[in-house]
């Protein structure tokens, strides 16, 4: 595995922060906490191997290779006193029993794409539990489901998938290593998500570690906790060990495409069309619509706006369809790519058409950056104005991109509280805001000045996104529309940032909270609390 090479002038430093986490005051605790783990797992498969503490070589390497996001990752005020790279069920059982026993913060990472950092910082005494190990994936083609451990990628998913047959597919995300115990617990949603919703929305069963270190599946865990973790973000009632999925049908061959338009190619009047279409579309079509700022050199910028499609068919079909839905894009037989499933994941995460699919056994993402993200839900249309106003403040920062996913589908067939993920029906689509940034561009000192541009476009879009409350994406996290002390959960806190990442799901959450963990040991700053008994 590599790590890019902008990382490693960091590294002294972060062995020294590391070390200096477990002061003097600690230490007693520490060894207690290291001497209780063996003593909770299974003996065949030695916990002392999966234990890494800041004293052993591979400490840094892997605290790093495993965070995606540089800026909580050299922001962060305090290091792990400890990683737990799970080899074992039981190891995971052992690090929840041990931390908690020791008064230890537990924070669980699979893949580390969590966007604050969450998984992987906090400002009091932790220990990670890395679950990047534990990624066996059992698929079941008699019954079409498939066992998918924490660790395992969407990458290797796929991949294994594609091994079985060429006719399934499974609606997860874009990039190909996010960790799928993360990814699913907070939805986890991509190109077929008009057609077979969000990963959670196909899952049947899971595996889930309770407070107390049990295993419990979606029967013992009940009806009530296996709604909660389908979007309301695992980590605060649990650690999932697996998901249980079902595998959606794909045809043999389907369609990609990528039109591009500048501003003065009638890129504003086109974006204004698809608001309209995109939601409105049959099922098997997904158009993504990206904008981003380019520099022609000098004061010569614009706004290029790219339409990237997904059908479930094959071009002649496309195109037929296109010429009645949206001819405006003159979409034409050249735009068009035929692939099998597999192939168009890596269209869609960006590797060039011929790319070998074994690229998705690449668990680790390579270039690293500076990233700040946040996210909107549309249920109107952006008026040709404020479109305007969005390319102009993309055209002013430059160093950010658009996402908008459309909505519709199988997405408006689903009820709002049949999971404890709610933005459902009534969303035409949804919006990622990145703004990112390299070490040559001014690294962790730089986070400030970058920050406060993303959160200058999230204002400026704010007449025209929802409101009442403004929603937001839990996979996109965002510290800015609320948090909590890293070892604190305060409730009217929390109902600020719930009201927006859950709506109306945010009571019922807390109230599985309460039944499940109500020590409240699993933590972060925008977990769920227990509800308060009155």
């Amino acid at each position: 595995m590599k790590i890019s090479s902008s990382i490693f002038p960091f590294i002294s430093i972060f062995i020294f922060l590391s070390i200096s986490s477990v002061t003097p005051s600690d230490s007693d605790d520490f060894d207690d906490f290291l001497r209780c783990l063996p003593k909770q797992s299974d003996s065949s498969i030695p916990i002392a191997n999966a234990i890494l503490t800041p004293n052993n070589s591979s400490f840094q390497y892997i605290y790093q290779l495993r965070a995606s996001n540089l800026r909580p990752l050299l922001s962060a005020t305090s290091r792990p006193v400890a990683i737990i790279t799970a080899l074992h069920p039981s190891h995971a059982q052992a690090a929840v029993i041990c931390a908690k026993r020791h008064d230890f913060q537990l924070r669980i990472r699979s893949g580390g794409h969590d966007f604050e950092g969450l998984s992987y910082t906090s400002d009091v005494s932790f220990v990670i539990l890395d679950l990047f190990n534990l990624n066996s994936i059992d698929i079941d083609m008699s019954t079409e489901t498939a066992w998918v451990q924490a660790g395992a990628t969407t990458g290797e998913l796929y991949y294994r998938i594609a091994e079985k047959s060429n006719v399934h597919g499974f609606p997860s995300g874009v990039c190909t290593t996010l960790g799928i115990g993360g990814h699913f617990s907070g939805g986890g949603y991509g190109f077929l998500m008009r057609k077979y919703g969000l990963s959670i929305d196909n899952v049947i069963d899971a595996q889930l570690i309770d407070a107390n270190g049990r295993i419990i599946n979606r029967k013992s865990m009940g009806k009530d906790v296996f709604w909660a973790i389908r979007g309301g973000g695992t980590t605060s009632f649990g650690i999932i060990l697996s998901w249980r999925i079902k595998l959606v049908r794909v045809p043999p061959r389907v369609t990609v495409f990528t039109v591009q338009r500048t501003l003065e190619q009638g890129a504003t009047e086109l974006a204004y069309r698809w608001q309209q279409v995109a939601p409105k579309l049959p099922k098997d079509l997904f158009i993504r619509l990206q904008p981003e700022p380019i520099n022609n050199g000098g004061n010569n910028k614009t706004v290029r706006v790219s339409f990237i499609g997904h059908f479930l068919g094959q071009a002649d079909g496309l195109l037929r369809l296109m010429n009645v839905s949206f001819p405006e894009l003159d979409l034409t037989r050249n735009d068009c790519l035929e692939m099998s499933w597999v192939e168009s994941t890596l269209y869609w995460a960006g590797f060039s058409n011929g790319t070998s699919i074994d690229v998705l056994l690449n668990r680790v993402a390579v270039d690293k950056v500076f990233a700040k993200d946040k996210s909107d839900y549309y249920k109107a249309v952006i008026p040709k104005q404020g479109l305007e106003t969005l390319w102009q403040v993309l055209m002013d920062i430059e160093n950010i991109f658009v996402q908008m996913n459309p909505y519709g589908g199988r997405m408006e067939e689903i009820s709002d509280s049949e999971t404890a993920f709610a933005h459902r029906a009534g969303n035409l689509f949804k919006v990622l805001y990145g703004i990112q940034w390299s070490e040559s561009e001014g690294g962790v000192n730089a986070t400030a000045r970058y920050v406060e541009l993303s959160r200058r476009l999230y204002n400026a879009m704010a007449p025209y996104a929802s409101s009442n409350p403004r929603e937001a994406f839990i996979n996109y996290r965002d510290l800015d529309i609320g948090s909590n002390e890293s070892d604190e959960t305060d409730f009217e806190d929390a109902k600020e940032y719930g009201a927006k990442y859950f709506r109306n799901n945010f009571i019922r959450l807390a109230g599985v909270k309460a039944k499940i963990d109500p020590e409240n040991f699993f933590k972060n700053e925008q977990s769920i609390p227990p509800l308060p008994s009155h």
